[in-house]
């Protein structure tokens, strides 16, 4: 059984051009190994609780390296 492809799908995969935006992301997806600096900072990255839920580690460790 194919898996369907919703509209979005098709609309993606007939984008021509690639943005500057999502080729700087791939790029640093490829470079930078998430996994292990996630399993390093995990011990010291503070869990849910009392009070507000943290944002996931995933998350936060990639809006760090976004930030100048």
């Amino acid at each position: 059984m194919s898996e369907q492809r919703t509209f979005a799908d098709a609309v993606y995969a007939s984008k021509a051009r690639v943005t500057r935006r999502a080729q700087f992301l791939t790029e640093m997806d490829a470079v930078i190994p998430w996994g292990r600096l996630e399993a390093l900072i995990a011990p010291h990255y503070p869990t849910a609780g009392r009070g507000r839920r943290p944002m996931p580690l995933g998350t936060m460790l990639r809006v760090d390296f976004l930030q100048p």
